[in-house]
């Protein structure tokens, strides 16, 4: 999730402020010195590796009053090897209260949050087998949902209880026992959840029934048929309405439900009337919804917001804008609900497509700020979103990669937002083929379908769909934390020459020139210098697309 300028530049600082009190002493470039811990919860050690996630069903009960949590969460599992010994993930302030295999006892250690089991016989390659852990305790309370994780305990205006969950990056693993690590999603999942009447639960997926253990509580059985990460994993208690209907869309009619608070049932139709849109226009750019089995869902939460799978979290307050606010400063920001496109748009990068590992938690970012500009081209026009776009530059810090480093749980800049959605508008620019760049989006959505990906993933699938050099290109605005610059010279014949200056070894990229009256050009330059295709160019006369590319520019 997160976000924009001015409230985003104070909440990029937040982020990177939580990162910085959650490890140890930081470098001198800002990335801190990682511990134990954080290797046990981000790195793939042959512990995790040797078994794959085929199914949970986690039941869980809360309990408001006590802001206390007990269950179970069944593991089926398939071996990737012939092993012994694994790892799962539960934060240390959780109780295991026991692990069952086979209706015996299974003995546990504990380090930090990650806990180990020892079977009594070894687990042979490619069988499937399963394990159910049982646990209890008082959940991480977020302090400031949804930038930090954890258990929201809130009430609405009417003094009922508001609950929700949210745990991106902190893990889910703060509150229920799984194999925390995003490269592994669980293949399909059912969650049982028990809560004290009148209050519901609305989780992830379809509802298959509730029931009554007693004359005090309901239970909601929650079937989610498609992969989901973790993090996605979400209880929303509350007292909801509830509204349903059908959109006709490109794989046929898809489901969808609207959650809001009873007090605000009479906003029903803002949310109605940005998901459809959202629909409309992202299925265009993007292909189909990708979850047409588990359905989309809103649903109202005490906190602003978060891409849940099939279940979007909404607390934006049914303003247009990110709570009634353009932060772009184009004017366009304001003529739609940021939240509901912002966390909508996860749904094809983010959950479709998930990052392997936290450090490439801008593949999620990067894409879906763009899928902000490409909703406004839908309804309004090509030069609308790129004003949106151009606008949100403002919020960059440069301050660190985009990409952060892998195997620790810790992921880049928080630059991944707006610098991404600059960055992918500015390719689009580079690559000047329309038809081709919404089938590089639309592509990606479908040869990475329900998968986990990298860095390489990405970069050499769109290397390959375009035919072009572009290592050099992601390399800089993803790997480096500084732009490239077009360093000109004009000579005194009245010809000109160009070239980059990058720390990126044998950089390379066009760039769009032209000198006024004249269309521009796409000019190829690397890091040596090439004379300009012109003659008498004079300085107020030159022509650089500064408007696509976010780069310095220098006159030597």
């Amino acid at each position: 999730m997160k976000k924009h300028f001015k409230t985003s530049f104070l909440l990029v600082l937040f982020v990177l402020i939580n990162h910085t009190l959650s490890f140890g002493q930081l470098y001198e470039d800002g990335i801190p010195e990682f511990t134990r811990a954080d290797t046990l919860r981000g790195a793939l050690s042959p512990l995790r590796t040797c078994y794959d996630i085929k199914h949970y069903h986690l039941d869980i009960e809360v309990f408001p009053e006590e802001k206390t949590i007990k269950g179970s969460n069944q593991f089926l599992f398939k071996a990737e090897k012939d092993f012994g010994k694994l790892q799962f993930d539960l934060f240390d302030n959780l109780l295991v209260d026991s692990i069952i295999y086979k209706g015996n006892l299974l003995p546990y250690e504990r380090e930090y949050n990650a806990v180990f089991i020892k079977f009594p016989s070894t687990i042979t390659k490619s069988s499937i087998d399963s394990f159910t852990v049982y646990f209890s305790g008082t959940p991480i309370v977020a302090k400031n949902a949804p930038w930090d994780g954890g258990f929201i305990w809130g009430k609405d205006n009417n003094g009922i209880d508001f609950i929700a969950t949210a745990c991106q990056g902190l893990g889910a693993s703060a509150w229920w026992p799984n194999k925390d690590h995003q490269s592994d999603e669980v293949d399909s999942m059912l969650l049982t959840v028990t809560v004290p009447d009148p209050l519901q639960n609305i989780s992830n997926g379809k509802l298959l029934k509730t029931e009554k253990p007693n004359d005090k509580t309901t239970k909601y059985y929650w079937e989610i048929k498609n992969p989901i990460n973790n993090y996605n994993v979400a209880l929303n208690i509350g007292d909801y309405a509830h509204f349903q209907e059908q959109y006709q869309g490109i794989d046929g009619p898809l489901e969808i439900d609207y959650y809001p608070l009873k007090e605000n049932q009479n906003k029903i139709e803002h949310l109605k009337t940005n998901v459809i849109t959202m629909l409309e226009a992202f299925e265009h750019w993007f292909g189909p919804y990708p979850f047409y089995q588990d359905g989309y869902k809103i649903v109202e939460t005490p906190h602003l917001g978060m891409e849940h799978q099939s279940a979007i979290a909404y607390g934006n307050k049914y303003l247009n804008g990110y709570l009634g606010r353009d932060n772009s400063g184009s004017g366009w920001g304001k003529k739609w609900d940021f939240i509901i496109i912002h966390e909508s748009g996860h749904e094809w990068f983010g959950n479709n497509i998930t990052a392997k590992d936290i450090g490439d938690m801008w593949i999620h970012e990067s894409f879906t700020n763009y899928s902000e500009a490409l909703y406004i081209e839908y309804f309004y026009g090509k030069k609308a979103g790129q004003e949106y776009i151009y606008g949100n530059r403002r919020g960059i810090l440069n301050d660190r990669p985009l990409r952060g480093p892998l195997g620790v749980n810790y992921s880049g800049s928080g630059d991944m937002y707006l610098k991404g959605g600059v960055m992918l508008n500015q390719l689009r620019r580079i690559i000047a083929d329309d038809t081709l760049w919404r089938n590089i989006l639309t592509g990606l959505n479908v040869d990475f379908r329900h998968q986990t990906v990298d860095y390489d993933d990405v970069v050499d699938y769109i290397i390959a769909k375009t035919k072009m050099n572009l290592a050099p290109f992601f390399e800089q605005y993803v790997l480096q934390k500084d732009i490239p610059t077009l360093e000109l010279n004009l000579l005194k014949d009245g010809t000109a020459e160009a070239r980059w200056n990058s720390e990126v070894e044998n950089f390379e990229m066009p760039i769009h020139l032209g000198i006024r009256e004249t269309e521009f050009q796409k000019i190829n330059l690397t890091q040596e210098f090439q004379k300009l295709p012109w003659n008498n160019i004079h300085k107020d006369k030159l022509l650089i697309d500064t408007f696509n590319y976010y780069i310095n520019v220098t006159y030597l």
